[in-house]
């Protein structure tokens, strides 16, 4: 349907390097000789484990149980025995260890018993849990639990559900892939989305450097019956970004304060629509994703992976060069090298690049900013990468955030573009990371010092009522002294010493309320002192009236 786009600023236009992955279909990779799978693979709390070493799992059987709302499930990719639950490398950038189960498969791949999930007569909140158990989660890269953003605002309808099949970054194009041969499973899955969140428009963007994919999905919507809109945008990376995505279809500009939905837009990935389909229509929890094998290798293509499968036996598919160096997960703009080829596969993993000096050249040397205002032109989210830079570098980390530091996502395209080759985004990934740091020592050292005074003020405590009771023996081992004394009994005398303690309090109030009375009263007239003296008269005269009341 014919429909008006809007524009975001600034963006880049790489080499898409895409041709090479898509001229085969998407095929199943094999079983490694062992899967690592790391617990915590989404934005949220890090899931249980659930199994331990020697157990016999069965393919889809739960792992790793979601700890929170804010977290999502973690199950077996195929049927075998799990060796260990322990630290494992994960693909990130810092090399770290992470827990993990590791599965030696027995070569069966055997499923759990399946069943479909009935959501039409399930309540919303029924079936958000059912996706949260089946481990579904943002496909795109930010992997963020599916159930939490299919719970809608209260207090804004919902008015768009984008559908994210821009696939904006070279390389890459397993959800293209994914368009063309599954759409049918897409479009169910988007429907599903659809009944929990109520929108009025589903627009689906899709860029116009793939027209398979999208005429792809537009006769899988004719054919479901639905008025889903398939909408073609320009090609600029990074147009696959939610926020620029959202600005292109439907001309709102999502502050870096607020989410989509408080203005009435939530997207999701198409990869993430599918998943959602076959873990409602046919039981299967997230267990494998599409991944893109290119770079420099023989032949690029996208295969069926199954979560935790190492990184090095996937890419020896696609036949890597003899100078491959390394291996980039991501694409090359948002990507990184993983420090340990044997890292394993993850729900985050959409593409896998063979790295070589031949395709990635050397940058050259580091030079100085020359100010030109290049990286601000192409900067999507508007910020001024120069002076972040400046600030970053000099470890003012407080000017970066008045420079709105945490509205940077990161998208490489101010290194790209920069004549001084300074790579911009790692000194901002430092700076968040000093800031983030800094943030921690300073939330320990205030707690620290709640617990140290909470501590001083028990013991100030413990310490008053101590003297108190003591306080209070003595008195009372004087008035029986005073009582052995008089002869009087000890009832008599506790009860004389509570007379004289109010007779004190008596008199107490009645000196504060004499040093209460007025003292501007020295220089009245004649007339004043007069009607204060008759004024006091009567006040004494209805006093000693009420005190001779029977």
């Amino acid at each position: 349907m014919p429909m008006n786009l809007f524009t975001f600023k600034g963006g880049v236009k790489p080499p898409t390097h895409k041709t090479q992955s898509v001229g085969l279909p998407i095929a199943v990779a094999p079983l490694p000789s062992r899967l690592v799978v790391p617990l915590h693979q989404s934005i949220g709390g890090t899931p249980q484990p659930v199994v331990a070493a020697g157990d016999k799992v069965l393919k889809g059987q739960l792992v790793g149980e979601a700890d929170g709302w804010i977290s999502a499930a973690v199950h077996a990719p195929t049927s075998g025995t799990v060796l260990e639950v322990g630290p494992h490398v994960q693909p990130h950038p810092s090399g770290l260890d992470a827990p993990c189960v590791v599965i030696a498969p027995d070569g069966q791949d055997r499923w759990i018993e399946r069943q479909p999930f009935d959501h039409a007569a399930a309540s919303p909140d029924e079936t958000r849990r059912h996706l949260q158990r089946s481990g579904v989660v943002g496909l795109g890269g930010a992997v963020f639990p599916t159930h939490g953003k299919l719970t809608p605002a209260k207090s804004v309808a919902m008015a768009e559900l984008v559908i994210n099949g821009a696939e904006c970054e070279p390389f890459i194009t397993c959800d293209d892939l994914l368009m063309r041969e599954r759409a049918d499973d897409v479009v169910r899955g988007i429907g599903i989305f659809r009944d929990l969140l109520q929108p009025q428009k589903v627009l689906i963007g899709i860029e116009d450097n793939k027209p398979q994919a999208a005429a792809a999905m537009r006769a899988a919507v004719a054919a479901a019956g639905e008025d889903f809109a398939v909408i073609e945008v320009p090609t600029l990376y990074p147009a696959g970004g939610a926020k620029q995505l959202i600005r292109v279809l439907t001309g709102k500009e999502v502050p870096a304060a607020k989410r989509s939905t408080d203005l009435g837009v939530q997207c999701f990935n198409v990869a993430t629509a599918y998943t959602a389909w076959r873990a409602i229509a046919h039981g299967e929890p997230v267990v494998s994703r599409l991944v893109t094998v290119a770079g420099n290798v023989r032949q690029a293509r996208n295969y069926e992976v199954p979560i935790g499968a190492p990184m090095d036996e996937v890419l020896a598919l696609a036949g890597p060069q003899p100078d491959t160096d390394g291996i980039v997960m991501g694409g090359p703009m948002m990507g990184f090298l993983v420090p340990d080829s044997r890292a394993p596969v993850v729900k985050a993993t959409n593409c896998l690049i063979a790295h070589s000096a031949r395709l990635f050249p050397p940058k050259a040397p580091e030079m100085p900013c020359i100010r030109c205002g290049a990286c601000a032109e192409v900067c999507p989210h508007e910020l001024q990468p120069f002076e972040l830079y400046w600030f970053a570098r000099a470890k003012n980390f407080g000017k970066t955030q008045e420079y709105a530091l945490f509205d940077c996502i990161e998208c490489g395209c101010c290194s790209y573009v920069c004549p001084s080759r300074i790579p911009l985004v790692h000194y901002f990934r430092f700076a968040k990371s000093e800031i983030w740091a800094r943030e921690r020592e300073k939330n320990a050292a205030d707690e620290a010092k709640a617990r140290y005074e909470f501590k001083q003020w028990r013991d100030e405590r413990e310490k008053a009522e101590k003297a108190e009771r003591l306080a209070k023996a003595a008195a009372n081992q004087v008035s029986r002294k005073a009582a052995e004394a008089t002869g009087e009994a000890p009832a008599d005398a506790e009860k004389a010493a509570k007379t004289a303690a109010i007779q004190a309090a008596m008199e107490r109030a009645k000196a504060q309320r004499e040093a209460a009375q007025p003292k501007n009263t020295e220089s009245l007239t004649p007339e004043q002192q007069q009607a204060t003296a008759e004024i006091e008269a009567r006040r004494a005269a209805a006093h000693l009236g009420d005190s001779e009341q029977p």
